[in-house]
């Protein structure tokens, strides 16, 4: 909480922050002032801060971790024979990095830590000694080492504090007290796994060193990470940014403009990267090199760095992008939230809307026609936790491999905010990504993608977990906004949308000529039928919504030693829906079972013996196929009976009617006359067994071919 003085002027900017001059050194007016205030209520009334008891707790905490550390390395001193004043001397330093190290923490948040010890204490002593000394305290809880991840981490609870522990070892035999961890030398003989261990901390030195006022960096800092978070990208490991990308661009404005308080800061936040020319780099100094050889973020003489989207420049030694995650899909969303903050902002300065518009949530479901649903799967909270990290962290490879595969025409759009289904038995979360076509460009009518197999070969990069445990699942299924589960909402509420026939019946009503009918002509509705999208939300149960809410989802774990081998004799339709009970868990491995769930029949396979043999035979299958096709076909031929009662109820009022519409009485033979003939193909498709299902539209819900081991893709019309 700070105070703020107004004309703060050009004096105070004598000293050049960044790597070119600040475009303005203008101070605060009265009404930035006024405006800060007010900024700075709302985070406090929207709890970013941490009360005192809190801060209080992590600093305990902070201390006993580093007594554990200390003594963990003055035990491994003793045991490997050094004197008894290389014992004494033995020590290990606990420093922090990441938002609470830079200040911007809030209640709850996690604390990045680094452990910095000698050189005889290497990372094998830290992910073995060190973890099996914290796994048998009872003040630590959801112990997990993570030792093959790019940074390698140790993340824990202890006494209900998160931390992420980090190792480096350097190349001293006694790390003193005072250790400058900001001095190069600490990177002699480093390997790359330290560097980048030590580099987060190093980086959250300079960012503090680089930027004319901490104070206003901070608040302005906790603001856009709360924007961030609001507005779904605020996410490293899905594509987007995390703490470390953000704190750099606001760095980098905060140098821009020197004698700014934190209510202009946001402002010009927006500003400027409204307009930023990306791949364009964000340094707040410039690249330097050094003897040591690391090598540093030059796209002139590396061929991968002119690769990066969205580069953002870390200013420690080595200098490397801290943002390569970005794609071209998720830098576009980015894109789009400056250009929609921008706006507001513009707004707020003339007085027009207030800080709250800011902050208002982004509505996911409602910005996209076509999505991906993964739901995963495991057999109890702890084997969830590990994997869960583990498909969230490779869903930024799903993003990249659509886009490569459809050449940037398709654009996904992974939205970090994970779900839980509270109604199922065994542990369960989702992730959702939007698809969208390119904007702006010219496409054929009708024209859909097929990403079947760049999914199958997101399910194999996902099954190669080396920690895979029996109940770990994965399913990705192709949903329509209208097919969203209701568990992604607010207290399970779906807001609801009207259904084509009221559309239909407004239409009517508006056809003497009422100027402000919003819903347009009966000809206009059934021509946008045709296309492959279709912006109508039907509230009641129609055809191309027949899979809904129990879409048919497309895969399973691969087999625990990683083979698919075979299987490829095996043809199975449909698989089981994640929707299916606690069942889905118990069902024999090396099995082909029926799950029931409602009225849906499904075929479930969870694995094949290595000879590929099911305990079906060939025409038991075909059977069960046929019988899960017959009752998809009868509930979708429920929903045709039901339009079919509305649509002669309607009828015989046109014929009461004094005035009869010619039109609508022509559209609504026009209907009968579809749905008979799309009785006629549901019929033909149970009896054929393509396992395709098509509403007489360009418009395709689900198709299955044979893979290996388990079949997993989905087909998306966008």
């Amino acid at each position: 909480m700070g105070s703020f003085e107004v004309g703060r002027g050009p004096l105070q900017a004598q000293r050049q922050y960044g790597v070119t001059k600040p475009i303005s050194t203008a101070g605060p007016t009265e009404a930035d002032i006024r405006r800060t205030v007010e900024l700075e209520k709302l985070l406090v009334d929207s709890g970013l801060y941490e009360n005192k008891e809190e801060t209080a707790k992590r600093e305990e905490v902070l201390g006993q971790i580093d007594q554990i550390v200390k003594s963990w390395v003055r035990q491994l001193t003793r045991q490997r024979g050094y004197t008894n004043q290389m014992v004494e001397d033995a020590n290990a330093i606990i420093f922090t990095f990441g938002s609470y190290r830079l200040g911007v923490h809030g209640p709850g948040a996690d604390i990045d830590t680094l452990c910095v010890g000698p050189s005889y204490v290497n990372r094998e002593d830290f992910f073995t000694i060190l973890h099996d000394t914290l796994a048998g305290m009872e003040e630590v809880t959801e112990l997990q080492p993570v030792p093959d991840a790019h940074v390698p981490v140790m993340k824990l609870k202890f006494n209900g504090i998160s931390l992420d522990l980090l190792y480096a070892s350097i190349s001293l035999l006694v790390v003193p007290e005072d250790l400058d961890i900001s001095n190069r030398s600490v990177l002699y003989n480093a390997d790359e796994f330290t560097v980048r261990s030590l580099n987060g901390c190093r980086v959250a030195d300079q960012i503090l060193r680089l930027v004319p006022s901490v104070e206003h960096f901070r608040m302005t800092l906790r603001c856009i990470k709360f924007w961030a978070k609001r507005r779904g990208v605020y996410s490293n490991v899905t594509g987007f940014l995390g703490g470390v990308n953000w704190a750099l661009l606001v760095a980098r404005v905060c140098q821009l403009y020197p004698n700014a308080v934190p209510s202009m800061l946001v402002s010009r936040f927006f500003r400027v990267y409204t307009q930023w020319h990306w791949p364009n780099p964000v340094m707040l100094c410039p690249i330097e090199e050094d003897e040591l050889g690391f090598p540093v973020w030059d796209p002139r003489k590396n061929p991968r760095d002119r690769t990066h989207h969205m580069p953002i420049i870390t200013p420690a030694y080595p200098c490397m992008n801290s943002s390569y995650n970005v794609s071209s899909s998720t830098l576009r969303v980015m894109n789009d939230q400056f250009d929609i903050g921008n706006r507001i902002c513009e707004e707020i300065e003339l007085n027009k809307s207030c800080w709250s518009a800011l902050f208002e949530p982004y509505l996911f479901f409602d910005n996209y026609k076509n999505y991906l649903q993964v739901d995963i799967f495991a057999a109890d909270a702890d084997d969830l936790r590990l994997w869960k990290g583990w498909v969230e962290s490779r869903l930024r490879q799903l993003t990249l491999k659509i886009e490569r595969d459809t050449n940037d025409m398709l654009q996904c759009h992974p939205y970090p905010n994970e779900y839980m289904d509270a109604s199922k038995q065994c542990s369960h979360c989702a992730f959702f990504l939007g698809l969208q076509r390119k904007q702006g460009v010219r496409v054929h009518e009708g024209q859909q993608f097929d990403i079947r197999v760049t999914v199958d070969e997101f399910r194999h990069s996902v099954n190669m977990y080396m920690f895979w445990k029996p109940g770990m699942q994965i399913f990705v299924s192709h949903v329509r906004r209208r097919q969203i589960p209701s568990f992604v909402f607010p207290e399970g509420y779906k807001r609801s949308r009207p259904s084509k026939l009221t559309v239909q019946l407004k239409a009517e009503k508006c056809s003497d000529g009422v100027d402000d009918c919003e819903c347009g002509s009966l000809g206009g509705r059934c021509k946008r039928k045709r296309f492959a999208i279709d912006d109508a939300e039907p509230k009641k149960p129609q055809k191309q919504a027949s899979v809904s809410p129990n879409r048919l989802l497309f895969g399973s774990p691969e087999v625990a030693n990683g083979g698919s081998g075979g299987t490829e004799s095996t043809c199975l339709d449909m698989e089981t829906s994640p929707d299916a009970q606690n069942s889905d868990m118990d069902l024999d491995k090396n099995s082909v079972d029926i799950v029931q769930h409602g009225s849906w029949n499904y075929l479930k396979m969870e694995e094949f013996a290595p000879t590929g043999v099911s305990k079906y035979s060939e025409a038991q299958l075909q059977q069960k196929q046929f019988e899960g096709r017959k009752d998809v076909v009868n509930d979708i031929g429920s929903s045709l009976d039901e339009e079919v009662a509305l649509l002669e109820k309607q009828a015989e009022g046109d014929k009461n009617s004094e005035k009869t519409d010619s039109s609508g009485s022509q559209e609504v033979s026009t209907r009968l006359h579809e749905i008979a003939t799309e009785v006629g193909l549901l019929e033909n498709e149970c009896l054929n067994g393509h396992g395709v299902f098509q509403n007489g539209l360009l418009e395709e819900l689900g198709v299955w071919r044979l893979i290996p081991a388990a079949c997993l893709y989905c087909i998306a019309s966008c």
